[in-house]
């Protein structure tokens, strides 16, 4: 169950300049600057790439970091190059994306085969940790769950992305980031500026997950969480997490020696290199709503808004007493979409991923692309060292075929 949650918490499942969506462009200000090594300079920009750190502001006040690859390592002409939108998911950010050498990971791939890539991290986590007029320490500040980010977060980036680049873009998502784009694409956003969509890892529907750790972590946090840490930031390195963490690990059954595989399943190809890099850089903060959302999302069985348990509070938020659903089969039936998953993951299950596919059953037969990797788990999409043979390659000959 909260193995979701808990992508939350170690799963494995980034920055700077000026911009902002959903409705103003220009120099953002008045908000403190990220660290002066950000995504760009310890990950790509190493490398031989260019690479340039952008501030999108949204229209609720947060300041999103975006890394724009806009060629590859070898210069890239005059040539007009489709936009890559790339999205992480929950409790990582950007940085997840970079971690194997340059000829192995997604980014950097794609830049090199001819793509206008961006890099999107969204609220909460390190670069994108700043707001307009609210700071961290602030309950407020991390008043939000992934609703915010399907109606600002993904919004705004796509926005700006647009409008430095005249074209609609592809997507990648994993994780999370499937799960904002599908309930995004399910409410009409985004569509109008969309090309097409990659899901590595899909979550929708979370059900399914059922290793003792997750139903151990889904039962609290649909229950005492809030009473632990308060609505505010739930920040995996902070002390109250690890004591919680060890709290569950106490649980009968709860096995956390290798707390990864635990979490994400039986990962079949990381490099322990890749690994120690990636423990080095996340995991990363979210808010405790979030963490909470996922739960309900695990127990419920139904992708719909936040509940605020009590029937009045939504009546007050939705007009009405449950939280209204975000229906997939409302996404366009004409756009296309690659789908991957793998069958050891413990997070996009594959159970629930045959119940999104079901929710797909009337979508365009010649637009829906499906990837099944037998020995993959939610780890092996984005830090693989196999990842550009079995997935990437076919990522982007999937966008090559859309005209």
């Amino acid at each position: 169950m909260a193995l979701q949650v808990l992508v939350t918490m170690i799963m494995v499942i980034a920055h700077r300049a000026h911009g902002s969506g959903r409705g103003s462009m220009g120099l953002v200000s008045g908000i403190t600057d990220p660290p002066i090594a950000g995504i760009c300079s310890t990950s790509v920009s190493i490398h031989g790439y260019k690479c340039h750190e952008i501030d999108v502001k949204t229209q609720d006040g947060f300041i999103l970091s975006m890394q724009r690859i806009p060629e590859g390592r070898d210069g890239g002409g005059d040539t007009e190059r489709q936009p890559v939108l790339i999205q992480h998911g929950v409790l990582v950010d950007g940085m997840t994306w970079l971690l194997n050498p340059p000829e192995q990971n997604l980014p950097l791939i794609l830049a090199d085969g001819g793509f206008d890539v961006w890099i999107a991290n969204t609220r909460g986590t390190r670069y994108s940790c700043r707001h307009t007029s609210l700071q961290p320490n602030e309950p407020g500040f991390w008043n939000w769950s992934w609703d915010e980010m399907v109606v600002f977060d993904l919004p705004a980036v796509f926005d700006y992305v647009y409008s430095q680049t005249g074209q609609k873009a592809h997507y990648v998502g994993h994780s999370l980031g499937t799960l904002i784009a599908l309930a995004s694409f399910s409410e009409g956003l985004l569509v109008d500026k969309l090309k097409s969509a990659v899901l590595l890892s899909p979550i929708a529907y979370l059900s399914h997950m059922n290793t003792a750790l997750g139903v151990a972590a889904a039962k609290v946090f649909v229950g005492e969480i809030t009473t632990l840490f308060g609505m505010a930031e739930f920040n995996p390195k902070g002390e109250p997490v690890a004591k919680f963490l060890k709290a569950l690990c106490d649980y009968p059954g709860v096995d956390c020696y290798d707390l990864l595989t635990s979490i994400t399943g039986q990962n079949c190809c990381l490099n322990a290199s890749t690994v120690d890099l990636f423990l080095k850089n996340e995991p990363q903060s979210t808010s405790t709503k979030n963490m909470v959302h996922l739960a309900q999302t695990v127990r419920d069985g139904v992708l719909a808004k936040y509940n605020y348990g009590n029937p009045n509070f939504n009546v007050m938020h939705y007009g009405e007493a449950k939280p209204p659903i975000y229906n997939l089969s409302n996404i366009p039936h004409n756009l296309p979409i690659f789908i991957s998953y793998g069958g050891k993951d413990a997070l996009s299950d594959v159970r629930d991923v045959e119940l999104l596919l079901d929710s797909l059953k009337l979508h365009d037969v010649d637009k829906l692309t499906i990837q099944y990797i037998k020995d993959y788990a939610h780890a092996d999409f984005i830090m693989g060292v196999n990842a550009k043979d079995i997935v990437y390659n076919q990522v982007v000959s999937f966008f090559n075929h859309q005209h």
